[in-house]
């Protein structure tokens, strides 16, 4: 069987990926489970972070949120049996490559299928749940009433974080990076309070969310990054189109959450002076957490099944590409590695 990597020749540059032709698997493990995937969505790879926890290696396993059919299941397993229908995210250290026919995974990391949601959207939607769910649920406490903003909102994160912010009952404000984010983000139901349009930068998003909340300030901001310094030192194109870190704090309402997706944000003193006075905090969104740490694995298997829930009633729309063929798995990673995939791009077998 032929399987997908990740090889980084040398630090700084550009990783490129490979088909290697995978050795047999090793027998089941007591709780190992041994799926046939169906799909696999392709998700950008954090070299950096597999670098500081250790876990750097010459070929990266490529694909991690997979569906697919059990196989076989090891003597100790107890949540699975052979021909249920699966999805679920291999753990950051896994040596398997969900853009493989045959995966074995630990029962801890999977979840049922529901029998109406298919194979692609299962695969496609689960990590931008997993996000969505650490940023509003754990990161901050959404509730009815409550007013969010959501940067980017036409990304597949922005999406999924949005009609789960709706879902609770919270007002909903998104940024919008272009006319067609902004169209296609005017065009969901529940519709968004307010769609923000920073493609021409000239409008204030500070100003706006404070117009749109009566001055009061947004009870939670789930960032896309941020901007950390001036204009003039900003290089790429997208980073203009992102807010000032000053923006978000002056947005940010009494008791306010910020959930940032920015690893290296400084605060300077009078930025945390502003946080103090507001009662504000600031969070930091890595959904990898889950898996670094399995204190909180029942919380996580609760989640998958969750999201599952809402896919399968229809809370959950996402954004997805048309399912890629795996012949053209490479060049859709190298796509994807590159920020350049406005969709959820998913390999179907």
């Amino acid at each position: 069987m032929k399987a997908l990597y990740c090889q980084q020749n040398s630090p700084g540059e550009e990783v490129t990926f490979v088909f290697q032709e995978r050795e047999n698997l090793h027998p089941t493990r007591d709780n190992d489970v041994k799926v046939q995937v169906r799909a696999c969505a392709l998700s950008w790879i954090d070299t950096k972070l597999l670098s500081e926890m250790k876990m750097e290696k010459e070929l990266l396993p490529v694909g991690r949120e997979i569906s697919g059919i059990v196989l076989e299941v090891g003597r100790k397993v107890s949540f699975f049996q052979p021909d249920d229908e699966v999805v679920g995210i291999l753990p950051l250290d896994s040596e398997e490559s969900g853009l493989c026919e045959v995966v074995l995974v630990h029962e801890h990391y999977l979840v049922r299928k529901p029998e109406k949601v298919c194979w692609v959207e299962a695969a496609g939607t689960v990590r931008d749940g997993v996000r969505a769910y650490t940023a509003l649920h754990y990161l901050s406490q959404v509730s009815p009433g409550k007013s969010v903003l959501v940067m980017d909102g036409a990304s597949p994160f922005g999406t999924i974080t949005i009609q789960l912010a709706q879902h609770r009952g919270a007002k909903v404000i998104s940024t919008a990076y272009s006319l067609e984010d902004k169209q296609f983000l005017e065009r969901l139901r529940p519709a968004v309070a307010r769609v923000i349009d920073v493609s021409n930068g000239k409008i204030d998003v500070a100003e706006s969310c404070l117009e749109e909340t009566g001055g009061l300030g947004v009870d939670i901001v789930v960032d896309a990054g941020v901007k950390l310094y001036s204009a003039e030192d900003e290089l790429t194109s997208k980073s203009q189109l992102l807010p000032h870190k000053h923006d978000i704090i002056t947005l940010l309402g009494v008791g306010g959450h910020w959930i940032t997706t920015e690893r290296n944000l400084q605060l300077d003193p009078p930025d945390s002076h502003s946080l103090f006075l507001k009662g504000a905090t600031v969070s930091f969104l890595n959904d990898e957490i889950w898996n670094l740490s399995n204190i909180q694995q029942g919380k996580y298997l609760c989640i998958l099944e969750d999201i599952m829930e809402k896919l399968s009633s229809s809370v959950f729309r996402p954004q997805l590409d048309e399912p890629i063929p795996l012949y053209e798995a490479k060049v859709s990673m190298e796509i994807v590695q590159k920020n350049q995939a406005r969709k959820r791009q998913v390999i179907q077998f």
